[in-house]
């Protein structure tokens, strides 16, 4: 299908200024040119500028990251880091003014012994992005490991969490692979949305909506036996 640039503006909620802005930095294809100032767009155009807006607003992608990804849009996800940077940024959950340790800076900045830090690295309770890279992340875990041990409780739970995390993480790989194998410019769009959303909204969502249920079923039991 066939629109002006006043019906595309109107589809897509994107002013006219921004579609053109997105020509110029080359998210955008050009326009088919009738005439002078005169231009038509397409379905391909509607897409991409629903997926940029899905990007931008949901994985805070920036133009450079989306333009990339754009161009390698029909490579296998297994095959192309650079098109689930957005992504995996999102899942290093690190705030951009966080700061930064090495690994011998962390240990004199917290006081922690080195053999604690290396425990608990081999155990992968503690994962930096880089052996060599530390954030406040990692202390708040190191505190918590330590506050189970005062209390003489083990943390076997974290454990527990490390195993799941590992199995669940090869499900979802494995969810991408199936999405990827049936990509194509029509579904495109969808299928990103379904993988972002199952990572970061259903998951969440399943897991403490379960811990709910399972609390409030002990709690319910606790009340009626006093």
């Amino acid at each position: 299908m066939k629109y002006k640039v006043s019906q595309i503006v109107k589809l897509t909620q994107t002013p006219k200024s921004t579609i053109l802005y997105y020509i110029r930095e080359g998210l955008l294809p050009e326009a088919k040119k009738l005439k002078s100032n005169v231009h038509r767009y397409s379905d391909i155009h509607v897409e991409i500028l629903e997926y940029i807006r899905y990007m931008k607003q949901e994985m805070g992608s920036s133009n450079e990251e989306l333009k990339t990804m754009l161009k390698n849009k029909n490579s296998s996800l297994s095959s192309s880091f650079s098109m689930i940077a957005p992504m995996m940024q999102t899942l290093e959950n690190i705030p951009k003014n966080a700061k930064h340790y090495t690994k011998e800076e962390f240990l004199n900045e917290y006081n922690i012994e080195r053999e604690f830090l290396e425990e608990l690295l081999k155990d992968d309770i503690l994962m930096p992005l880089g052996s060599d890279d530390f954030t406040q992340k990692e202390a708040s875990l190191i505190k918590l490991v330590k506050n189970f041990q005062e209390m003489g409780v083990e943390h076997n739970i974290l454990s527990e969490y490390v195993a799941h995390a590992k199995a669940l993480a090869e499900l979802e790989y494995k969810m991408q692979k199936n999405l990827c194998a049936i990509r194509d410019d029509d579904n495109f769009q969808t299928l990103w949305k379904i993988m972002f959303e199952t990572l970061f909204g259903a998951k969440e969502y399943i897991h403490k909506r379960s811990t709910h249920k399972v609390l409030y079923k002990a709690l319910k039991e606790e009340i009626s036996k006093k």
